[in-house]
């Protein structure tokens, strides 16, 4: 199978282009931009792999609230004109979502199914609701769900992953307030990564959740990366009013799978995939 991933330089595509099999097409940004068509209909009619994974997305979430039509210009429209442009080259798309397509039901306690019916809060949640339902509308392709990613290899856009800032931020001696009202499963993508792997051989098809297992605060997370690393911080739990970000962000947002027997995908517990992560960025400093 030739297998093109979309977003290869990103922290989720450089740990996937490791793990699948057959031949791998590492792509960027400079070969696909999703907010240019062209782009698109010129790559694919060209190249013609068996499978495009989409890992690229617009996901600066509070600038969206300001500027929602760059957002959706990447994470709908864009997703819409890859969807239209594999289907008649017979190319199944994977497409990567989130779980800011939930939050409206500001009630919930209990992981959302991929049966559940979506209610996103912001305006990025609406563009990755938008951009998986074209993706879903063709038969064949895979859309996959996931929570508050973290890689080795950090996430460019942002600037560093949640782990990473936590660290730099203690390391500075610097005080830290983190929000505690925000439930959800922190993953780590060599995790996905290798989940994903297994549904794409497989040939799984239509709307899956996968993450780590358990679920945890953002303050609670942070308090686990600093047990885990022997780090005494000065770590205080604030309320997402207190934190005042621009845009809303689910409260409770933990996924479920209704098809983990169908597919086999295994989901370690987010303490236990923190921990290898730990280990593993260790490995890799100099």
């Amino acid at each position: 199978m030739r297998i093109a991933v979309l977003g290869s330089a990103g922290q989720l595509g450089r740990d996937l282009v490791t793990r699948l099999t057959g031949e791998v097409l590492p792509l960027t940004r400079a070969d696909i931009d999703l907010a240019n068509p062209h782009t698109i209909v010129n790559w694919l009619s060209t190249n013609k792999p068996d499978v495009l994974v989409n890992c690229a997305a617009y996901n600066l979430v509070d600038k969206a609230e300001e500027d929602p039509a760059a957002a959706f210009a990447v994470n709908a429209t864009g997703v819409k004109h890859l969807a239209e442009t594999c289907q008649p080259f017979g190319i199944r798309l994977v497409h990567v979502s989130t779980d800011y397509v939930f939050g409206a039901d500001t009630s919930r306690t209990s992981p959302y199914r991929e049966t559940d019916t979506p209610g996103p809060v912001s305006k990025y949640g609406e563009s990755k609701l938008a951009g998986e339902q074209t993706a879903l509308a063709v038969p064949g392709n895979l859309v996959v769900r996931t929570c508050g990613l973290y890689g080795v290899w950090g996430s460019g856009g942002k600037g560093g992953n949640f782990v990473e800032t936590m660290l730099r931020v203690a390391g500075q001696g610097k005080p830290l307030r983190v929000v505690a009202d925000q439930r959800c499963t922190p993953t780590y993508t060599a995790d996905l990564a290798e989940g994903m792997a297994n549904l794409i051989a497989q040939g799984t098809t239509g709307l899956v959740h996968l993450t780590n297992a358990g679920d945890c605060s953002w303050h609670e997370f942070a308090a686990a990366i600093f047990a885990l690393s022997g780090i005494s911080a000065d770590l205080t739990p604030i309320t997402s009013g207190e934190f005042g970000a621009k845009a809303p962000r689910p409260g409770y947002s933990v996924l479920g799978s209704e098809r983990t027997s169908e597919t086999g995908v295994q989901e370690r517990p987010w303490p236990e995939a923190l921990a290898a992560y730990l280990t593993e960025r260790d490995k890799r400093r100099p």
